[in-house]
């Protein structure tokens, strides 16, 4: 780890008041404390982190700093080695910083194939950890269950269905299923009576039905699993029942059936329950539903064909919750595979928990129509976002926490009037529209980083980051979590004023005057320029490109990026002759 980025993560840190999902600091003057396993446990079973020694976080973490960093270093080594399985290989330093010595410790994620990371005394089951937040949380034996079975391909959905046979299967939906099936895989199925197709699409494991069989082509799936459902709630207010009047909730659904009865019946009740808004389209306004059913239909039909379906997860339905500001689809199992929360979305990515079902489903129509349940080709949540997007809506959320996968619709138009005439108010020239969407999900109290960005604009993390870095230059932003984990927030000048609150001040966008009366008539380098203008040193490294390419200074290096570049006011032009 370089030092800058340690003292960015420090400075984070003391902004913030604590530690957070990536990095933890722990005083340890002479020895390592007893959660130490816990952490590095919780960093390596969930998205990696950052183990900081010396630092007294119940003093707004000052450096205290450890007294014999050799020996520290060494313990930890041997204790990632010796008392964590699978062994861990952190990458371990010592760092001066304000006069004391910290030992950093960065741990790395491990691959899904050999998670959960646990302590070896106390076993997989009592001593696996999680990072949530900033803290450590022990998994649970469902949890750990989840781990072991995302080391290979679960089977859960081919598994046999005591007390099933053909006759369970819905007449209709079975005979639509072999029609396709032999239509696109003659092949395979083409000069095979019903039952032998049935036997090789594995709807019959022997003469009873499969769990795939049964809930993508049964008759009534809940006569043997009663929870594998869909329950729709529409609460009255953001918290849930309104206290007020007693009002539990406005419509209560539970969607039964197979697989397409349940996804049809719960586009039919959430088409009832939502509002419609009017939108500007060019020159006139149309007439949307508050979320695209394009949609709601991929977020419904993910959740229902990528839920785990293992024994410990049956008693637990599928739940759509609707809210005034919101709408939450969550389903029982976390993300499965090579996905993680940071690459849904990237085109490519896509691992199938319940393989054999989703291939069913591949020639399984929606009720009335001659569309599949779903492609199996990995388009769900790209199709989701793009349909946000065409919408002009915020992406949503999506959350995972090993046991549970949560996707979140933020009720608003994304550029409504609000957010448009707040950015108009930053008088700030030349922003991309994937930039003004960036700001408008903070304006609405979204979370906003390189992912959140890319999801809102289609962009890959290049751009992203470029234009994320043009906002914090511009003083609008302020990044958060170091670099690694950054996350992004208003600066204070800029932050929307309540609309009982008081007038603020107009902020100065303009930092061109504050840089050249820092120069004066000396010369300095950039470094010398941040600290004389506490101004950040992206937002110096910007106002210094625009204050070149005005004429107002000159560099006293060709290549800008030498280390012995310094800068100088030219005498040729004013401030006022450029506009300014």
């Amino acid at each position: 780890m370089l030092h800058e980025e340690l003292t960015e993560i420090i400075a984070n840190l003391r902004a913030l008041g604590g530690d957070h999902a990536f990095v933890e600091a722990k005083r340890a003057d002479t020895k390592l404390p007893k959660s130490t396993r816990e952490t590095l446990s919780a960093f390596a079973n969930t998205s990696g982190g950052v183990l900081i020694f010396g630092l007294d976080e119940t003093h707004g973490f000052e450096a205290t700093g450890v007294r014999d960093p050799a020996k520290l270093e060494a313990d930890l080594a041997a204790m990632c080695s010796e008392n964590l399985e699978p062994p861990l290989r952190p990458l371990i330093g010592t760092h001066r910083f304000e006069d004391a010595d910290l030992v950093v410790a960065e741990i790395p994620e491990l691959p899904a194939g050999i998670k959960p990371a646990y302590n070896r005394g106390t076993g997989m089951t009592q001593g696996s950890f999680i990072r949530v937040a900033d803290g450590d949380r022990k998994l649970s034996p469902y949890e750990v269950q989840l781990m072991l079975a995302n080391r290979g391909q679960p089977r859960d959905d081919e598994q046999p269905v005591p007390g099933t046979s053909v006759t369970n299967l819905d007449e209709s939906l079975t005979s639509t299923f072999l029609s396709r099936l032999r239509r696109h895989r003659g092949r395979a199925f083409a000069n095979l009576d019903d039952t032998a197709a049935l036997r090789r699409a594995k709807i019959l494991v022997g003469d009873e039905l499969s769990l795939t069989g049964l809930l993508a082509l049964g008759e009534y799936p809940q006569e043997f699993f009663p929870q594998l459902m869909l329950t729709f709630v529409h609460y009255p207010t953001k918290s849930g029942p309104d206290p007020r009047n007693g009002t539990r909730f406005i419509d209560n659904v539970a969607a039964e059936g197979p697989i397409p009865a349940i996804v049809d019946e719960a586009l039919s009740t959430l088409r009832r329950n939502m509002k419609r808004r009017s939108t500007v389209r060019g020159a006139g306004r149309a007439e949307t539903w508050e979320y695209p059913e394009t949609a709601l239909r991929e977020a419904v039909v993910n959740a229902l064909v990528h839920r785990d379906y293992s024994g410990p997860s049956q008693g637990t339905q599928v739940q759509v919750e609707m809210y005034p500001d919101r709408l939450v689809i969550r389903n029982p199992g976390g993300l499965y595979g090579s996905v993680r929360e940071e690459n849904l979305g990237v085109e490519g990515t896509s691992s199938a928990r319940n393989g054999t079902l989703l291939k069913i489903l591949e020639d399984t129509p929606l009720p009335g129509s001659d569309r599949p349940i779903c492609e199996n080709r990995g388009s769900g949540i790209p199709t989701m976002l793009a349909a946000m997007r065409d919408a002009k809506l915020s992406p949503p959320r999506f959350a995972d926490d090993i046991s549970t996968f949560t996707a979140t619709f933020p009720n608003h138009t994304l550029m409504g009037d609000g957010a448009v005439q707040w950015i108009a108010s930053l008088r700030e020239h030349g922003l991309t529209d994937s930039q003004c969407h960036g700001l408008a999900m903070l304006f609405h109290g979204e979370t906003l980083n390189n992912q959140a960005y890319r999801n809102a604009n289609d962009l890959d993390s290049r751009v992203a980051t470029e234009e994320l870095g043009d906002l914090v230059a511009r003083g609008l932003l302020v990044p958060t979590g170091g670099r690694h984990y950054a996350h992004y927030t208003l600066a204070d000048d800029v932050v929307p004023a309540p609309a009982d609150g008081p007038v603020r001040e107009q902020r100065r966008a303009d930092r061109r005057a504050e840089i050249l009366l820092a120069l004066g008539g000396k010369e300095a380098n950039r470094a010398d320029l941040v600290a004389e203008t506490g101004l950040p040193d992206r937002t110096v490294s910007r106002w210094l490109g625009v204050l070149l390419r005005q004429g107002l200074i000159e560099a006293t290096e060709k290549n800008l990026r030498s280390p012995n570049v310094r800068y100088r006011r030219t005498r040729q032009r004013t401030l006022d002759e450029t506009g300014g």
